[in-house]
């Protein structure tokens, strides 16, 4: 942990921290013209400029560090860098794409100048730089074309390198957080913390990094379709020091969901509202007292570790949002929960107590073949149905599988999941991304917003590309399933069986930094009844092994595909159906 982060983490724990109010409100209060958006570097630029507030840093830096100087004067703890846009997707509309790297190390020079002039007066008073990261004009999990579901206009990959340049630029200009901020989608922010964990392991460094959500109906939910407990999951593989709220509302329509997330996060959490909700001009009307009020009435609940203002929100607020709060405690983020989540569109909580976890499996081109068929036939509106009949039936999950060899796996897995992401009773489930071909994995992570699982990874490979793997899923916010194969091959033995899952739990929690909640242990239900003595014992020994690896593991999980035990008996249903309900008793006490 950098110094930096050190004294910020202590300030958290001593008093509510104040961030900056809005930029955009106050660049226009500049009433910039082409020319001075255009300044001397850009004047023959072949597009107009205006309105491209992020070019300002460049083109009028003057006038941004006073921005910074105003809002610092009133009392805030941290700046936000003007670079809300500057990133390669955003720029484009400009054709300024090039200049996102330049962009951003000047917006962060500027506003790191305004820090250190304010911070020689008053050296006893730490403030500190955040890097703004916008979510993009582009949106990763849904299609701008009604007509056309799985058409997407930025890929998940398109802005993971978006961000990291501009990620590259805001710390290399010397900004001392990064913050991603207005999250409408959240996929396109797993991308951003996927760019900012690229970023920081080549470079060996690490930064603190805040994250915010934008709500956008009363709902709860994010444009995107997520609930608040979604998106806390679906995020929850990235190492934040703070998550937050802002945008969209002003504090009577935000109240209820900046309570829910003081409720539901084990991080300390911020929020910054608008100052009201636009009128029929575009403003907004509430001013610094009202604002104040209510956002000190958030912090008397508990409910604040950090607060500022968004859009409509002046130096005038802010001030009156520091007044508001300068005596309250922050609130006491409570304890994690140690449980295993997962998320769609909504939160699936596995409980000590929850009943057995259904996985549907019918969306496999190897286990259906009406599936199968729609697929190769590129009937994707049709097979949905096939989801949502599961759904409808109880499943839990819904396991998606492309493994065939007359498909394009990679394409078919991201055309499907992108359709399943327009359906949103399909879409509330979390997904299981199956396939023997690791690429189809990563392309299936790349699509889907909330908290997957991967099926599966195993050590048969060896230990660096079990490592490989599993570094890349982690980054991605995923579980995982672990098969208890290694080099030797498929583990039938108890004793195999349980060292696989040892030594592949140590490298992923030890190693990775997963948490053991994240680890599914698939330990192979083998076929029985084959007329092969040493295979008698098949069940009786999964049943051995769960019971050995959950008591070694209590906060993991065991799965296995149940009817591969009766596969003996293939076209006897009577025999199949009763050795399935014998075999599930058992294996569920055993903690399957």
């Amino acid at each position: 942990m950098g110094e930096t982060e050190k004294i910020f983490r202590q300030l958290l724990s001593e008093r509510i921290l104040v961030l900056d109010g809005a930029m955009g409100t106050m660049i226009q209060a500049l009433k910039c013209d082409e020319k001075d958006f255009r300044g001397e570097r850009f004047a023959n630029h072949g597009r107009p400029l205006k309105g491209c507030n992020d070019l300002l840093s460049m083109t009028q830096p003057d006038a941004v560090e006073k921005i910074h100087r105003d809002y610092l004067e009133a009392g805030v703890d941290i700046i936000e860098t003007n670079t809300f846009n500057a990133n390669a997707v955003s720029l484009s509309d400009y054709g300024l794409e090039a200049e996102a790297y330049a962009l951003n190390v000047a917006a962060a020079r500027v506003a790191r100048q305004a820090v250190d002039r304010v911070a020689r007066r008053t050296p006893d008073k730490p403030r500190f730089v955040a890097g703004s990261i916008g979510p993009t004009n582009r949106t990763a999990s849904l299609s701008p074309d009604v007509n056309d579901p799985a058409f997407r206009a930025v890929t998940f990959d398109q802005l993971v390198q978006a961000y990291y340049d501009q990620i590259r630029g805001l710390v290399d200009g010397g900004v001392d957080f990064l913050l991603p901020e207005t999250t409408f989608d959240t996929l396109n922010l797993k991308a951003c913390l996927f760019a900012i964990a690229k970023l920081f392991g080549e470079r060996r460094i690490r930064l603190p990094v805040l994250a915010s959500v934008t709500i956008t109906d009363r709902s709860g939910r994010t444009l995107s379709g997520q609930t608040l407990e979604a998106f806390l999951t679906s995020i929850s593989h990235a190492d934040l020091i703070a998550v937050g709220i802002n945008c969209a509302f002003g504090p009577q329509q935000m109240s209820p969901f900046v309570e829910e997330l003081a409720r539901l996060s084990p991080l300390p959490t911020f929020a910054y509202p608008n100052a009201g909700l636009p009128n029929e001009f575009g403003g907004y009307d509430m001013g610094p007292e009202d604002l104040g009020r209510a956002l000190g009435n958030w912090a008397k609940e508990g409910w604040l570790n950090l607060v500022g203002g968004c859009c409509g929100t002046t130096p005038e607020h802010i001030a009156a949002i520091a007044e508001a709060v300068r005596d309250a405690r922050p609130r006491t983020p409570p304890e994690p929960e140690l449980l295993t989540h997962l998320s769609g569109l909504e939160r699936l909580t596995i409980r000590p107590e929850s009943n057995f976890i259904m996985i549907g499996e019918r969306a496999n081109v190897a286990g259906s073949r009406r599936f199968a068929r729609l697929i190769r036939e590129e009937k994707y509106e049709e097979a949905l149905a096939i989801a949502r009949e599961q759904i409808d039936g109880g499943a839990n999950l819904i396991d998606v599988n492309m493994d065939e060899a007359m498909l394009d796996s990679v394409q078919a897995m991201t055309t499907f999941l992108n359709y399943i992401a327009a359906e949103p009773e399909i879409a509330r489930v979390p997904v299981m991304i199956d396939s023997s071909n690791f690429d189809v994995i990563e392309a299936g992570l790349k699509c889907v917003q909330g908290k997957a699982v991967v099926n599966s990874i195993s050590l048969k490979e060896g230990e660096e590309e079990f490592k490989r793997r599993a570094r890349l899923i982690k980054r991605l916010g995923a579980a995982v399933v672990v098969m208890a194969f290694d080099e030797e091959g498929q583990a039938a033995t108890i004793e195999h069986r349980v060292r696989i899952c040892r030594r592949a739990h140590r490298i992923l929690t030890e190693e990775i930094g997963f948490d053991e909640g994240d680890i599914i242990f698939d330990t192979n239900v083998l076929i029985v009844a084959t007329g092969i003595e040493e295979h008698n014992d098949y069940a009786v020994n999964f049943i051995e092994a769960a019971k050995q690896i959950k008591a070694l593991f209590p906060r993991g999980h065991i799965s296995g595909g149940v009817s591969n035990v009766s596969f003996s008996f293939r076209g006897n249903d009577a025999v199949r159906e009763a050795m399935h309900a014998a075999f599930l008793y058992h294996a569920i006490q055993a903690g399957m």
